[in-house]
């Protein structure tokens, strides 16, 4: 069925509708879908999910680092293609993405940490904008590409140091290196979907989306892992910007938007192929500090210390998405609240080194929280 303009204010699966979340009816089964940034934190649980969904996947990314083992411990080198390589490298990813031969493809490679932008930002600059662009050349010429999902995130925002929700209409901007690249990276995307893609009737979107947390990320410089690491080691949390407020979300949150977009933009690419914001409710805006304490109260043990650095790199201090397009438009809408969206994340740690299947863990938390 497809999703016409006249459609286009509940979208395809209806504002309220939770039915068939799940297995979104049926539509990934036999597609071929291209995901970069495939041996990632959040590429990790994409491509879980859509091997779920039999979807016939494929991943361009790099090696996963020594840290972040949750690729290799989901066994999905044995459930998908993978090809190693860089985004920044044109030619391997052109002929990645000609082999695959993709019907929908999502970017999510990118440097993804704030700190790290200001230790190599040419790096950061460089991967972010030209990965984009070069994902987006390469599929101007495939022609089983239908639908293209780019994932930047809520910092792509000019941000003002205001409470009010940013919205998909405001301006960009950055004032830190990775905030930078990634508003550079929209400005990209728009300037191919206009210039390019949509006379093709191929759609193309950017997702925004806000924090994300959940199991198995290892980043280093991340609250979660870091606070993980820290209680395993029966030492105290210690925050450098407690105060802070971010929009918290479990990872499933956003990435069942992706999904939705995804096959709202292969049936309907006029209509869906623009920005659109992925973020928590009122609920999920909290402090650092607000954050790290439930991280101890799940985990059962541990104590925080706030020790403030007026030495450390900008950050904002606060920031918050207005998702009012997401769930009109697409009918996507959070369904974890704050307590459990920290509950499930804990568990995730806590827990799957228990089982020696971490995979079949991670599965059934999947299963778990999109049939709440």
């Amino acid at each position: 069925m497809k999703c016409g303009k006249a459609d286009l204010h509940r979208g395809k699966f209806g504002s309220n509708r939770k039915k068939g979340m799940n297995s979104f009816n049926g539509f990934y089964a036999d597609k071929k879908v291209f995901v970069t940034g495939s041996t990632g934190f959040k590429g990790s649980w994409l491509c879980l999910w859509l091997t779920m969904l039999n979807a016939r996947v494929s991943g361009y990314s790099l090696q996963p680092a020594p840290w972040q083992p949750l690729f290799s411990n989901l066994g999905l080198r044995h459930s998908m293609k993978q090809y190693d390589g860089d985004v920044t490298d044109s030619t391997s990813l052109k002929h990645a993405l000609e082999e695959a031969s993709p019907e929908i493809v999502f970017h999510l490679a990118a440097q993804p940490l704030v700190l790290e932008s200001y230790k190599n930002p040419q790096a950061t600059l460089f991967t972010n904008i030209q990965g984009t662009v070069n994902v987006l050349e390469a599929c101007r010429s495939i022609s089983s590409v239908k639908a293209i999902v780019v994932v930047t995130t809520d910092k792509c925002y000019l941000n003002t140091g205001a409470l009010a929700r940013y919205r998909e209409s405001d301006s960009l901007g950055g004032k830190d290196p990775y905030s930078a690249s990634k508003a550079c990276a929209e400005i990209v995307t728009a300037s191919y979907r206009d210039s390019f893609f949509l006379a093709q009737k191929i759609g193309v979107a950017t997702a925004r989306a806000g924090n994300v947390i959940g199991g198995g990320d290892f980043s280093p410089n991340r609250i979660v892992p870091d606070s993980i690491g820290l209680l395993r080691n029966n030492n105290p949390i210690t925050l450098r910007n407690p105060k802070a407020i971010r929009p918290w979300q479990h990872v499933l949150e956003p990435l069942r938007g992706y999904l939705m977009l995804g096959e709202n933009l292969f049936s309907a690419p006029e209509a869906f192929s623009s920005a659109w914001n992925f973020g928590p409710s009122d609920d999920g805006l909290r402090t650092v500090q607000n954050l790290a304490e439930k991280i101890c109260r799940y985990w059962g043990s541990g104590s925080v210390v706030c020790a403030q650095n007026t030495s450390a790199p900008h950050e904002e201090k606060i920031l918050a998405l207005d998702t009012t397009k997401s769930r009109i438009s697409l009918g996507w809408q959070p369904y974890l609240s704050f307590d459990s969206a920290v509950k499930e994340t804990v568990q995730w740690y806590r827990d799957s080194g228990k089982t020696a299947d971490i995979r079949k863990f991670t599965m059934d938390q999947i299963n778990r929280v999109t049939q709440l």
